[in-house]
């Protein structure tokens, strides 16, 4: 162990750090890490909505709307506050206008994500006439078009600047009046660039990237492992890029998955026994013997978090335990942050593949039997893989042999993290 640490620290950490230090992937990290108080408040209202006790659905029902509202507008607008963020972050390196290119970001996100609603009067539960804004496209789902949006627009003011294409106010006047002066012909250049793109040309980022992976489809389907490797490994890989790995996969593998748990479900009532169901890739194999603790398995991290010299680290990990318990890792995700940090994003993509291989193999070799039941994610996962497979002690094992596993894969890049971590700790407390 001590030799494969030291030949990741000797090869990988000199490329982990140079492309960390860039400064586009600096003002990512920023912004995203701005959110975690956000995603980690909405996190435990997510909680509040999926307890698993019999009759709470029922208890709650009446007061869903008010006890959903929390969760949507924190990790539900995930993105847009993330827009805001990557774009004030980037502008501080520039030593720009941190609040004008935070708006200007977000409002070139918004331009060139949401398309406005016409509603009319015969439409149901509508007021009055007008157009709304739906905030389902502002979701985690969106963060690469918020990436991407961000940095241009920010890239467009930093251009303006240097090239002196700006109103310049005479001396004398406010700064924030000379400021906000000052970004009027960006914000008209960055507004009409993303206006062009979106609704003249109709190009739209999650949607193309959807259709890109149409073809997978049948790939996907059935029982090979081929199939399961490659739907885990789109998913984590597109979480380290800032996309919501779920939600770029669901117009492909969302008809699927509910399909093959709704015929194992069927099946199983009629008398066939769980170890004997036709489908082995649905989304509660992947969810409880896979995504132990979110995608890309990160309770495993976070518990290392837990024993972490860092500070940061053991804090992070602190707040992230409950979440993670229920399976809900945004928190970590966006907080570390795993996304576009190239030292936590091999384990997060590697452990999954690794971990889905010998869930695949208990399975096939009968020491597991099958998914008969469709759980709420935020069950904690052994007990949930014991109760989706009719109760199934030895899927409870599988559950604790994949966490180790995990804990083996995360430990040396934890290693890594923490001394870079603590590296910036350490040079904070000598400027002070």
């Amino acid at each position: 162990m001590e030799k494969f640490m030291k030949m990741i620290e000797e090869k990988l950490m000199p490329v982990a750090l140079k492309i960390s230090g860039q400064r586009h992937m600096q003002a990512v990290r920023q912004g995203v890490v701005a959110t975690l108080p956000l995603t980690i408040v909405g996190s435990f209202f997510c909680i509040l909505l999926n307890i698993p006790i019999d009759g709470y659905s029922e208890f709650i029902a009446p007061y869903l709307n008010i006890i959903d509202v929390p969760f949507r507008f924190t990790v539900g607008i995930l993105a847009l506050y993330a827009a805001y963020g990557i774009g004030a972050s980037l502008a501080r390196y520039y030593k720009l206008d941190q609040l004008g290119c935070g708006m200007l970001a977000t409002v070139a996100f918004l331009v060139s994500t949401v398309v406005p609603v016409k509603v009319t009067a015969g439409m149901p539960e509508v007021i009055a006439d007008g157009r709304y804004l739906s905030i389902g496209a502002l979701s985690a789902s969106s963060l690469f078009g918020a990436i991407v949006a961000s940095l241009v627009a920010v890239e467009i003011y930093r251009l303006c600047k240097e090239k002196n294409i700006v109103i310049k106010m005479p001396d004398g006047v406010p700064p924030e009046v000379a400021n906000s002066f000052s970004a009027l012909i960006p914000a008209a250049v960055v507004i009409l660039l993303f206006w062009v793109i979106r609704y003249v040309f109709n190009f739209d980022i999650s949607a193309t990237l959807s259709n890109l992976l149409m073809p997978l489809k049948d790939t996907l389907s059935g029982n090979s492992l081929i199939g399961g490797l490659i739907t885990v490994t789109l998913i984590t890989f597109f979480w380290v890029l800032g996309i919501h790995g779920p939600a770029i996969m669901s117009p492909v593998i969302r008809p699927i998955w509910d399909m093959t748990i709704a015929e194992n479900m069927e099946i199983f009532a009629a008398g066939t026994a769980a170890s004997q169901l036709p489908n082995i890739f649905t989304e509660q194999f992947l969810q409880w013997f896979v995504w132990i603790g979110g995608a890309g398995a990160t309770l495993a991290l976070v518990c290392l978090f837990l024993r972490s010299k860092s500070q940061y680290i053991k804090s992070l990990g602190r707040l992230c335990l409950i979440p993670g318990i229920f399976n809900i890792n945004e928190p970590v995700i966006f907080g570390a942050p795993i996304v576009m940090n190239p030292i936590l994003a091999i384990p997060f993509i590697v452990a999954p593949i690794i971990m889905t291989i010998v869930s695949y193999l208990f399975t096939v070799s009968g020491l597991v039997p099958l998914m008969m039941a469709k759980l709420p994610f935020t069950l904690p996962a052994p007990l949930a893989a014991v109760m989706s497979t009719d109760w199934s002690i030895m899927a409870g094992v599988l559950v604790i042999i994949n966490f180790i596993i995990a804990l083996v894969i995360y430990y040396p890049f934890f290693k890594m993290f923490e001394k870079q971590q603590l590296e910036k700790e350490e040079a904070s407390l000598e400027k002070a």
